[in-house]
């Protein structure tokens, strides 16, 4: 990674300080802070845009679930309750892996 300000520019910001007087200091280092964040800004990769995640469909899912379950291991007994389950488990990967 390159330097933010170069040596030189620096050295000469300080020498304009020590020519202008303390009446001009505030200038100077306000020039000298907007080159360094003109710099930074330019190095900076674009920020990335991302969707928020929503929890309709984990919540949903879970929702559905209590009766899901309660239906398959009245029906199935176990096997039911495992496959319904799975089932549950399966969606939420796959929502959550779409991006």
């Amino acid at each position: 990674m390159g330097e933010v300000i170069r040596r030189d520019e620096l050295h000469s910001a300080l020498e304009a300080r020590r020519e202008l007087g303390p009446d001009y200091d505030d200038q100077v280092v306000d020039a000298l802070v907007e080159k360094i964040e003109r710099r930074l800004s330019e190095r900076r990769p674009p920020a990335r845009r991302s969707e928020p995640y929503h929890l309709g469909v984990p919540l949903g899912s879970l929702g559905i679930a209590i009766p899901l379950i309660g239906a398959a291991g009245g029906t199935a007994g176990f096997a039911g309750v495992l496959v319904a389950c799975l089932a549950i488990v399966l969606v939420n990967l796959a929502y959550a892996f779409r991006r």
